[in-house]
């Protein structure tokens, strides 16, 4: 008897979308899967409401949350960048059956290990009241740090399906040192089930040293390890079928 696959939720990052995952969408269903892949809050495209603004990880969380209380079974959570950390939140949340974090953000509390990561979260402080605007996304930041690996006319063409970003959310993640709310911390101890962290040997947003910082607060239960090449859109630059089909295996194992 073939064994029944666990139900799988993708939680794509900020600034994006659930078309983020088309490729590993339909790699899991050639594999028995079905995938779901949810919006976050205000991120279904097209002009965001004023409220994306202030918008929370801790909203996105619940959110998140609602549609895992009414899956059948605990699901694999598959996340990327700020969703690998919203992946780590709800792990705590609710039962799951296991979780995948690609070039994850890390929570609360996990200190940088690059002065890349400083100097861009101390950039970003340079515009005063960022927590409490919608954040644009901007091309040469993404060409710089996530889309780096592809050519500039790919580059092009996966920007234009980016989408504004909450201030509120991208200071919870960068600045948790000043979020008196704590918005991204995480329980370590409430989180039973195995964990893989994935990231590019390149990734400036989310180096191989500061997720190996996260992956430790689990102990044994998580699984680090370094992609040698690849940078941070792992969901999708040259490579990510190798990546995909290293959840996929990690999965068949546990």
């Amino acid at each position: 008897m073939t064994r029944k696959r666990p139900p799988v939720v993708m939680i794509h990052g900020g600034f994006c979308g659930p078309w983020a995952w088309d490729g590993f969408v339909a790699r899991f269903r050639k594999q028995g899967y079905e995938p779901l892949v949810p919006a976050l809050r205000h991120h279904n495209g097209g002009k965001p409401p004023s409220a994306l603004a202030t918008t929370s990880l801790t909203d996105y969380a619940a959110d998140l949350e609602k549609l895992v209380a009414g899956l059948d079974s605990p699901p694999v959570l598959v996340g990327h960048s700020m969703g690998g950390l919203l992946a780590q939140m709800l792990a705590a949340r609710t039962p799951i059956a296991a979780a995948a974090l690609l070039a994850p953000s890390p929570p609360w509390g996990i200190p940088p290990s690059t002065l890349f990561e400083i100097g861009a979260a101390h950039g970003l402080m340079l515009h005063v009241g960022f927590w409490n605007t919608i954040l644009e996304p901007n091309f040469a930041v993404a060409a710089a740090h996530s889309l780096n690996r592809f050519p500039k006319t790919e580059q092009e063409e996966v920007f234009k399906r980016f989408v504004p970003e909450s201030g509120r959310a991208t200071f919870e993640v960068l600045h948790w040192g000043l979020d008196m709310r704590r918005a991204s911390e995480v329980d370590p101890r409430k989180i039973t089930r195995p964990l893989l962290f994935l990231t590019g040997a390149a990734d400036r947003i989310s180096p191989p040293g500061t997720v190996k910082r996260a992956a430790g607060l689990y102990r044994d239960l998580a699984i680090y390890e370094t992609l040698p090449e690849m940078s941070h859109w792992l969901v999708g630059e040259p490579g990510w079928e190798t990546v995909c089909d290293r959840v996929l295996g990690w999965l068949d194992t546990v």
